[in-house]
């Protein structure tokens, strides 16, 4: 099981209720529409929209990034947050679900996706203004079954189709508008070549065969890397036709990877531990933190700067090109799950006790 509560945060149990296990048993599941599965106890959330609520920028985020000139921050019970004043002041989004969102990612000023629990996949267009349903943990679980090529992904399939659609998203990329990755939890792997129009399930292609959940995805120059728990590090050369288990430093789990201006890549997860390769992760080296908590985000500043946190709270910089990592303030004193860059040197960073504002020029001096 995973090394976090980075996975489990509101992450419902799998005890299903009698009378849905029988429609399971008698294979109805693969073929139920999406407003049926959705009206089942447990998974009527899928059709609940997001509640407005004022208490929405204190509220529990898990994700922050920049769009132009706004910040939009993801959190519980499917809150969107969008600040157009660096973080300031906040107003809650339109969102059709009412899931935890997990990770978000936009790659233009306008057009952005967001990623959470039930596997849903939701896309905007206005900006975060408004959000529509792409995808979700139903469709999931049907396309994994077909996509099946042994006895083990067979398995892995069948037990997605019994336990429902109740296994999160866990972090997306998308490369422009149209090719995009979302993985998560039991090794999730989709990958869409139209926008979310449509989606295929890829994890026939990670060499994965325990299951392992998937915490994070990025591309770093050509190649694309997954990360995952106990020591999972698999990498593809060839835009994610094929994928490699790569030896990792450690079995810990990782929970995500930043890359830096000179090309370091920079490996970070359980207990503190972060490892740099300078040889597109062909040998690693640990750095020294000084934290046993778990890293769980990164950030590399425009600066050449890299920036870690941990669920204890704590910050890291490296301004050696990930050599090196020193403590610096963090005045609230909250986890944080995510990070995005503000204009002035600030850091927006997300808790879970909402969004926050930390300076870091002194950092930065």
């Amino acid at each position: 099981m995973p090394g976090g509560w980075i996975v489990f945060f509101g992450v419902s149990g799998v005890v299903m209720r009698r009378r849905f296990l029988k429609l399971l048993t008698a294979g109805a599941w693969a073929g139920m529409s999406l407003a049926r599965a959705a009206s089942l106890p447990r998974f009527d959330v899928l059709q609940q929209p997001a509640l407005a609520t004022r208490k929405a920028a204190s509220a529990a985020l898990l994700a922050v990034t920049r769009s132009g000139n706004r910040l939009v921050a993801v959190g519980e019970r499917g809150i969107v947050l969008l600040s157009d004043d660096e973080g300031v002041s906040w107003r809650q989004a339109r969102v059709p679900v009412s899931v935890s969102l997990t990770a978000v990612q936009f790659v233009d000023n306008h057009t952005g996706w967001a990623v959470g629990h039930l596997g849903v996949v939701l896309r905007t267009g206005d900006n975060g203004e408004t959000w529509t349903v792409q995808f979700d943990g139903i469709r999931a679980a049907a396309l994994a079954a077909k996509a099946a090529t042994d006895a083990g992904q067979a398995a892995v399939a069948s037990r997605l189709l019994e336990d429902g659609p109740d296994k999160p998203f866990l972090d997306l990329y998308f490369q422009d508008k149209n090719v995009g990755w979302v993985i998560g939890a039991y090794n999730l792997a989709f990958l869409t070549n139209d926008g979310g129009s449509s989606w295929e399930c890829v994890m026939p292609r990670l060499p994965n065969p325990k299951g392992l959940h998937l915490y994070a995805v990025r591309e770093v120059g050509r190649s694309i890397y997954i990360t995952g728990e106990q020591g999972l590090l698999l990498r593809s050369d060839d835009h994610g036709q094929h994928f490699e288990a790569l030896q990792a430093p450690s079995k810990g789990s990782y929970f995500g990877l930043v890359s830096g201006q000179k090309g370091e890549l920079v490996l970070y997860g359980l207990r503190g531990r972060v490892f740099v390769s300078r040889d597109a992760a062909g040998t690693w080296s640990e750095v020294p933190t000084g934290s046993a908590a778990s890293i769980s985000a990164g950030l590399a500043l425009d600066n050449g700067s890299l920036l870690l946190a941990s669920q204890a709270g704590e910050l890291l910089m490296s301004q050696d090109d990930g050599k090196s990592f020193r403590a610096v303030s963090n005045p609230t004193g909250l986890p944080i799950t995510a990070m995005a860059l503000g204009r002035n040197g600030a850091l927006v960073a997300t808790s879970l006790r909402g969004v926050q504002r930390l300076s870091l020029r002194s950092a930065l001096t």
